[in-house]
């Protein structure tokens, strides 16, 4: 009795298998497929494998996953009609999936249809659940949408103030992502502090090398930062983040930028790495400003400055605030950020244990003095723990195998 989770990229499959105690079995990553160098890494029983062979397609990939899970040595499997449902990360589902569905051709024709919206993302998961449900027939598969949570922000926030007929015609709004990530953060936050979800006034700082930020109240979203893109928003490892959109124009009519360079250089080669001229990796930028590269320690304040805004007007927002949370990879691992973040937030009921914080690292723990107005934790995010439990709940298993908990899964650590 196990469960299946499948998250697709262009060239890339990662994969985890769950048991029905939410034990990780199995997990791993199919990279490069459809390059010379494609190869499998692959981790299980205690053994981390890194094989590298010919992957020439998603379905290869699939079958190359199989043949490691029923593998005599490397195995986790006796027969594969051990899976019982397979859960998709879904990145885009428009404003018309506002939660976890069960797959059919009706829910691939509307992933198609939002191909627009994210056309680097919407292709391969579809591919993937393609290629999956051929090869795992007779189960149920679930879509998982990282927009969904977002979908219950109002139109107060999630409108941009361009004519309205280009949200009527080109669904031209503000959707978010990292929902996926939010939603077991929430649910995590509310276990930790012993509180009812539906009374939590929460702000999640999701920060990694994608950076969001999501104003949370009683479990539902109000506003988040990224928005139609996920270039909107905060400062990230490569992108840009909010810029004056007449920036665009400048780039391209007076220093003759072309539309696909403009694309690039704003998703690609800003953020941290055009700040520093050194590096997306916090750590690496870090490491520098220490030893007094002043552009490294630029980045390191730009980025904080751009959190800390958007802390104090989602609080507005909220009208109150209980718990700010930190996860993702910076979030989780980085106690110079949080300090930077934090400091001089006194004021707003925002008290730092210096001690406390240098020691909650890549762990989930309270940050916030004792007598802190407003809670501070990390949580450790754990999307495929929440995929997981969407595939068990709308698949119609949970009543039989499983018994969830938010109370001890710390599973899971994310990277920068």
């Amino acid at each position: 009795m196990k469960i299946l989770i499948i998250n697709c990229g262009s060239s890339s499959i990662k994969y985890l298998l769950y048991d029905e105690e939410f034990r990780t079995l199995a997990k791993g990553l199919v990279a490069r497929i459809g390059e010379t160098n494609s190869y499998l890494n692959h981790q299980a029983r205690g053994e981390d494998l890194r094989i590298q062979l010919p992957v020439h397609s998603h379905r290869d990939g699939f079958n190359l996953i199989v043949r490691y899970f029923l593998d005599k040595n490397h195995g986790v499997l006796e027969d594969i009609s051990e899976i019982l449902a397979v859960g998709h990360r879904a990145v885009h589902g428009g404003d018309f999936f506002i939660e976890s569905v069960l797959i059919d051709e009706h829910v691939i024709d509307k992933l198609e249809e939002y191909i627009p919206l994210a056309p680097l993302h919407n292709p391969p998961n579809i591919a993937g659940i393609r290629e999956a449900m051929q090869i795992l027939p007779n189960i149920p598969h679930v879509a998982v949408f990282d927009t969904a949570f977002h979908q219950t922000m109002p139109k107060k926030s999630h409108l941009y103030a361009l004519p309205y007929k280009y949200y009527e015609t080109g669904k031209i709004r503000r959707y978010g992502f990292h929902g996926t990530s939010c939603r077991f953060v929430c649910q995590k936050t509310a276990s930790l502090l012993g509180m009812s979800l539906e009374r939590l006034k929460m702000i999640i700082c999701h920060l990694g090398n994608g950076v969001s930020i999501a104003a949370v109240s009683g479990g539902k979203s109000i506003d988040t930062s990224m928005g139609f893109t996920p270039l909107e928003g905060l400062i990230m490892g490569t992108r840009c983040g909010n810029i004056d959109a007449g920036v665009i124009f400048f780039l391209h009519r007076q220093l003759g930028l072309s539309i696909d360079s403009i694309d690039n250089l704003l998703n690609k080669e800003s953020g941290l790495l055009g700040i520093s001229g050194i590096s997306n990796d916090l750590r690496e930028i870090t490491e520098k400003a220490e030893l007094a590269d002043e552009r490294c320690q630029l980045a390191l304040e730009m980025f904080a400055y751009s959190i800390k805004k958007y802390i104090g007007a989602y609080s507005a927002a909220l009208g109150g605030l209980d718990a700010l949370v930190f996860t993702a990879g910076i979030g989780e691992n980085s106690s110079i950020m949080r300090t930077m973040i934090c400091e001089g937030m006194e004021f707003w009921g925002i008290e730092l244990d210096e001690k406390r914080n240098s020691e909650v690292v890549g762990i989930q723990g309270t940050i916030s003095k004792p007598g802190s107005k407003i809670s501070v934790l990390v949580v450790p995010t754990n999307e495929e723990h929440m995929i997981a439990l969407d595939t068990v709940r709308v698949a119609g298993l949970s009543s039989k195998i499983y018994h969830v908990s938010f109370q001890n899964n710390n599973d899971c650590k994310s990277n920068y």
